[in-house]
């Protein structure tokens, strides 16, 4: 018996199933999945630029006779969802295995969407473990579904299921040969000739996985009672259980396709039946659909964010039980950029030139909190390039303030790379600055192709972030220290000040998390003036003296970078 997170048990599961080969991009909270994984012997596993790529090597490797496993957040499945739902249609050759790793709360993600949908609209069969122990058994047995079915499978997990650890049960693992390839251009060529065939395949497969969930091991009744029936999946069910200790529960391990059959006869056994689901209603509706008469709660469940215990009683009508009070008085501690962040004179910057900042997604979205307060726009991977040109044409012809893009080294290769060769290509202007910290910083300090560094520590090759520029056509590409805040004021100066032309600002410093050195810490010296410009850079070490607003700087937190030093106009900050 081990203690296993979510994430572990699937990369056990995966490993034991004989999975040979794992693909990726890291995204919270899916990412230590295949980091796991990669520490297993007899696996190759690596990082990809981006899910689409991940599920395509994934497609061909499963083509090839090896069984994959592919894992991903959910806005991750955004990326992949052209090769995943033509993958639906091909089918695999070795078992092929998707975690689609769900955000609910949105803990570390732009939005909330519910994966159940993907799987659903694709027709891939998905299974939703509720536990680490279900979250390997499940990971394990897919491999053979997907073969047996011949279609790829999603695992399900929530950021509960995924960074929770429970009891597991591990086994050795079933050694796997890779099946013979053969050439199959109707199975794997998807032009309209081919791909409508196999669209009678999916059908009738669909058939088949139907009448399998029907008996599906997976889905588990626990009669409680006759008056209240709760249909639930995942994480919830463990709340619904706890919570409501009279009700009756349909707990469903495979949400798609659901046992139709079984769910009726289910909601005929008690007197009124409810869907209890985390920030969706896909299983309402689709338990509606099948003409189950839903019952509305007593009170309303909450629409988004995570479910708990209590919030599942309240709905149901049940008191709150007696607690203590929360603290009143205790102090908010937003996110920060960390001391000596090489990214944090940026942004100052950026505010100081007063730019319009489209930015994307990283730790360095936290440019856009007080005091920095130096973004505008945060979508989804790659669209700071993309949303600067459209800045830039819906200003065409009149005066406006710079727009200026910022991009991470990790997202642009991801798809901020695609996106600057469409601003390029259609001679888009404005300023692209590229954050490069040598690292995939907010998921864990993962390699990417701009710093060369592989999953599994193989020799790799580092991409010339300077030479691809370059290599686009862009003449304006220029190399700054982000630690050098003359440097970072006359790179944007100059950049910025050319209205017709497009520059590419390489920042590159690598992130105060890799080394973890530290120099001497700075103090702030008693003839401090109060002017406050030093507390504007938001480092998490610097605050103030309440009563005489002279700041303080925290010696334990100190890294001594000097950055605050550079805005003190009078030498007030020094180092020890």
């Amino acid at each position: 018996m081990e203690l296993l997170s979510g994430n572990e048990a699937i990369a056990q599961g995966a490993w034991e199933a004989g999975a040979r080969i794992g693909v990726a991009y890291p995204g919270t909270p899916s990412t230590e999945t295949l980091e796991a994984f990669a520490k297993k012997d007899g696996v190759y596993a690596e990082w990809c630029v981006n899910e689409k790529v991940a599920v395509e090597v994934g497609i061909g490797a499963s083509a090839g006779g090896a069984r994959v496993l592919s894992t991903m957040k959910h806005v991750g499945v955004n990326v992949a969802a052209d090769p995943l739902f033509t993958a639906a249609y091909t089918g695999v050759g070795g078992g092929f295995v998707v975690l689609a790793a769900d955000d609910p709360g949105m803990y570390s993600s732009q939005n909330e969407q519910d994966s159940h949908y993907y799987a659903c609209a694709a027709h891939i069969p998905m299974l939703d473990p509720a536990d680490s122990a279900e979250a390997l058994a499940f990971t394990r047995d897919a491999f053979e579904l997907s073969e047996r079915f011949d279609v790829p499978f999603f695992i399900r997990s929530s950021v509960r299921v995924s960074h929770t650890k429970t009891p597991v049960e591990v086994g050795s693992r079933k050694e796997v040969e890779p099946a013979p390839y053969e050439s199959n251009s109707a199975k794997w060529v998807m032009m309209p000739a081919f791909a409508k065939p196999r669209r009678k395949v999916q059908l009738e497969r669909i058939e088949a996985l139907s009448e399998w969930a029907e008996t599906c091991p997976y889905n588990q009744v626990v009669k409680r009672g006759d008056k209240v029936g709760v249909v639930c999946a995942g994480a919830v069910s463990q709340h619904v259980l706890e919570g409501l200790p009279d009700a009756s529960v349909f707990k469903l391990g495979c949400t798609w396709p659901l046992p139709k059959k079984a769910l009726r006869s289910f909601a005929e056994s008690v007197d009124a039946l409810y869907v209890v689901e985390e920030a969706s209603c896909y299983l309402t509706d689709a338990v509606s659909a099948l003409g189950i008469d839903v019952a509305a709660f007593p009170e309303p469940l909450p629409r988004d964010g995570e479910l708990s215990v209590g919030l599942i009683r309240a709905a149901f009508g049940f008191p709150e039980p007696a607690h203590a009070a929360a603290q009143a008085d205790v102090p908010g501690r937003p996110p920060a950029l960390c001391p000596g962040c090489p990214h944090r004179l940026v942004f100052k910057e950026l505010s100081r030139c007063k730019a319009i900042v489209t930015g994307d997604i990283g730790c360095y979205t936290l440019g856009a909190l007080p005091p920095l307060s130096a973004m505008d726009t945060c979508v989804d991977m790659g669209a700071s390039v993309s949303m600067a040109h459209g800045f830039e044409l819906a200003f065409a012809g009149r005066e406006h303030r710079p727009v200026v893009a910022v991009i991470g080294d990790s997202t642009f290769a991801h798809s901020g790379l695609s996106s600057l060769i469409s601003t390029v290509y259609n001679k888009g202007a404005g300023t692209v600055c590229i954050l490069d910290n040598r690292t995939t910083a907010m998921t864990g300090r993962q390699g990417n192709p701009f710093n060369g560094e592989t999953l599994q520590h193989r020799p790799s090759r580092e991409l010339d972030m300077e030479g691809v520029l370059k290599a686009l056509g862009i003449e304006d590409v220029r190399t700054v220290d982000p630690h050098d805040a003359r440097a970072v004021r006359r790179a944007l100066k100059e950049a910025t000040s050319a209205t017709d032309t497009l520059s590419v600002i390489v920042f590159r410093a690598p992130c105060v998390l890799l080394e973890r050195h530290r120099e001497p810490a700075f103090e702030v010296s008693s003839q401090c003036t109060a002017c406050g410009v030093c507390i504007t850079l938001g480092c998490p070490a610097i605050s103030k003296d309440e009563s005489t607003g002279q700041a303080l700087i925290d010696r334990d937190m100190c890294i001594g970078c000097g950055q605050c030093a550079q805005y003190c106009a009078r030498g007030f900050i020094v180092q020890d």
